[in-house]
């Protein structure tokens, strides 16, 4: 199979059989009613996935034999678009709801199989698609505009070229329209993705070790605010905190809820231990464990003790009533003083200078005499 057409049928997950491009991990949806009879009877819809994450829903109006994997010609808006269908059946409906397309018209339909004409007209339009960014940039960048230009795709008819950019602020590029379609003579769209969608259509490894959870996994992007790493206990470093799209990154998000329940069995932070020996103030915490560090300085680590969130509660609660604990330590015994260290107590140092390693004799072969060394009588 030529090279353009692995782009569209390659897959190295067990979930599918055939798949689209790097992202089918993404995109996949695993067709658990595959060996349900009647399955593919049942609706004539099918889900057809193009270039990175665009995919759409059509209508199989000519009755044709699709299973996950062909490629078809599709109707779009003008002329034809390439795709690949990557499910079929019941669980189609079921798709579209979940990508609550408002109106019927929005389902076309699917015209044919690919056939050869159509993959060539395919390639052709690929293999513009990288020139045709670069050039879009330098187009934009003459008229001033403060935007990136991510990515260009191609209608598999050439017929039109989606535009995905990137821009902080809203953007007036009706002058860049013109100009793009008297560059390129074709239909021009501009579509807008932010720095999450960006990073995960480009790709790339995070500080993890593993491919970024844009680029394999993630569908829906949620909004990372500090008050995740707050709950967490995690210093607030803009440069640890951010991932490759200069945004929080998402998997903040991921164990904030097991956090926020954990922390709710801490006493709070604010409270005051009072014991015999000394006065204690909250210094940190291991959430998860349970377990608290207090210091007897309220700005610095002096004389650290670490105590259960259990034991904390029980101080507290002696606190008020007016009793007061020998110490932190849960058995309620007074803190041994560490005295001075008599380093004349102590081993000799020069044991570490001392070699560890001896020599193996080595076992002598039967019947071998000794050869006899001449002694040394100086």
């Amino acid at each position: 199979m030529d090279k353009e057409l692995d782009i569209l049928t390659g897959c190295d997950r067990g979930l599918c059989k055939e798949a689209v491009g790097r992202q089918d991990r993404q995109l996949n949806t695993y067709d658990w009613l595959a060996d349900v009879p009647g399955n593919v009877d049942d609706t004539d819809l099918v889900e057809v996935q193009f270039k990175h994450t665009r995919k759409g829903y059509y209508h199989n109006v000519n009755k044709l034999d699709l299973k996950k994997g062909d490629i078809v010609a599709v109707e779009a808006n003008p002329g034809h678009d390439i795709g690949v269908v990557t499910l079929t059946g019941r669980l189609v409906k079921l798709q579209i709801k979940k990508a609550n397309l408002k109106s019927a018209d929005d389902i076309k339909r699917v015209y044919r199989i690919a056939r050869d004409s159509d993959m060539e007209k395919y390639r052709e339009a690929k293999s513009r698609e990288h020139a045709t960014m670069i050039e879009s940039r330098q187009i934009a960048k003459g008229l001033g505009l403060d935007m990136k230009i991510g990515d260009v795709e191609y209608q598999g008819d050439c017929n039109k070229a989606i535009f995905y950019y990137i821009a902080d602020e809203r953007v007036d590029f009706r002058q860049l329209i013109k100009d793009l379609a008297a560059t390129f003579h074709v239909r021009i769209e501009m579509k807008q993705i932010g720095a999450r969608q960006e990073a995960g259509r480009i790709g790339g490894t995070g500080p993890c070790g593993r491919e970024l959870c844009c680029a394999t996994w993630m569908k829906n992007f949620v909004s990372v605010g500090t008050s995740s790493a707050r709950f967490q206990d995690i210093s607030l470093n803009p440069q640890k905190l951010a991932g490759m799209c200069a945004k929080l990154k998402c998997c903040l998000n991921y164990e904030v809820d097991n956090y926020v329940e954990a922390s709710r069995k801490l006493p709070a932070k604010d409270i005051q231990l009072q014991t015999q020996d000394a006065d204690y103030y909250y210094f940190k915490a291991d959430i998860l464990a349970g377990l608290i560090t207090y210091s007897t300085d309220k700005n610095i680590a002096a004389n650290l003790e670490t105590i259960t969130a259990q034991r904390a509660k029980d101080i507290i609660e002696m606190n008020r009533k007016g009793e007061k604990p020998v110490s932190l330590v849960a058995d309620g015994k007074a803190k041994e003083p560490k005295g001075p260290i008599d380093l004349a107590t102590q081993e000799n140092i020069a044991r570490f200078d001392r070699a560890k390693k001896k020599k193996k004799k080595k076992k002598k072969p039967a019947g071998a005499k000794e050869s006899q060394q001449p002694k040394d009588n100086s």
